[in-house]
């Protein structure tokens, strides 16, 4: 189920739609083979199809993940026979040129064309959350809302979401389409958008869905401070995996292991937990390609840190300081 109807224990409304879901979220990326190293179908496939019995009734994709819709095809492989259990959130307005490479195209129709391949591959008639993935700076986000509206009308999407917006083109967007979702990178030591997206997000029945809630791995902790990134490993690529950053990071994650190990606990559930309770914070979407890493962060659901460790992290975050992002939102 994934209406109000749905009384499963620790659920969400997301935002003021009718749609219940859970508050952790498989995100579907590291399954497109794009970035993510041995990444294989039959994982992928088991990884979504254990969803359901894991607790997890939100599914996030997108029109580019993979340069032929990788991910897309994947879920219709793998849950063609469980569709409705499911909240199917996808992205436009990203694909992949002649040439491989990621392009912005957020006109109308082109949004219009991407939801009918989506809903191809995906095998459904429907998308219950379609977002906008990134504002096309040729493009008026009030004509993109526009396109996304008229898909609602259509009965394709039943309600629209906005990623990587401004506070302005969010609410640019709302004001032609009005919002369900906004997505934007959020975590322990990137916590921007706490300023003034979210606030307005609470002021207005908009559910906050936050990605990069374990940095890229890094806050999942199974680094040591002395391994080394495999070369074609693309992280070695952020500041954060590099030098005093690292070193920082390794001293901070120190203290959220004490944490974990108290409450028997890995320190990627303690970050996802703290994250899904931070105030305005719907859902975090955790990537996965195995069915132990799904396994792993769909266990943060279902407990809550105490005072006392909401405390400790607050310090220990504090001590820490932010971390530098290569894009910023507030």
């Amino acid at each position: 189920m994934n209406s109000k109807e749905d009384s499963s224990p620790g659920r969400r409304s997301l935002g003021d739609s009718d749609l219940i879901v859970s508050p952790v979220s498989l995100g579907t990326w590291p399954m497109a083979g794009v970035t993510s190293l041995d990444v294989n179908d039959a994982d992928s496939i088991a990884t979504l199809r254990a969803c359901a019995e894991l607790g997890i009734n939100f599914i996030d994709t997108a029109y580019c993940y993979g340069l032929r819709g990788e991910s897309e095809n994947l879920i219709r492989r793998a849950l063609a026979d469980s569709r409705e259990q499911y909240v199917l959130a996808t992205k436009c307005g990203i694909h992949y040129n002649a040439k491989g490479e990621q392009t912005q195209d957020a006109r109308p129709a082109t949004i219009l064309s991407e939801c009918d391949e989506s809903l191809r591959r995906l095998g459904s008639d429907r998308v219950e959350l379609y977002y906008l993935h990134s504002p096309d700076p040729n493009v008026p986000v009030a004509e993109s809302a526009g396109a996304i509206g008229d898909l609602i009308a259509a009965g394709k999407v039943r309600y629209a979401g906005a990623s990587n917006c401004s506070l302005e083109q969010i609410k640019e967007f709302h004001a032609v389409c009005p919002l369900t979702a906004v997505q934007l990178p959020y975590n322990m030591l990137q916590r921007d958008i706490e300023k003034q997206t979210i606030p307005w997000c609470q002021e207005n029945g908009v559910a906050g869905i936050v990605y990069w809630a374990l940095m890229k791995g890094l806050l999942a902790g199974r680094l040591t401070r002395q391994e080394q990134l495999a070369e074609n490993d693309n992280r070695r690529n952020y500041p954060m995996y590099q030098g005093e950053e690292w070193n920082k990071n390794q001293a901070f994650i120190g203290k959220l292991r004490e944490i974990a190990d108290e409450c028997n606990n890995t320190v990627a559930q303690v970050v996802v937990n703290w994250t899904i309770q931070q105030p305005g914070i719907t859902v975090a979407l955790c990537g996965a390609r195995r069915l132990w890493q799904l396994e792993e962060t769909a266990a943060a659901m279902g407990w809550q840190l105490t005072g006392d460790q909401l405390e400790r992290i607050s310090a220990a975050i504090a001590v820490r300081g932010h971390a530098a992002a290569k894009r910023v939102f507030t």
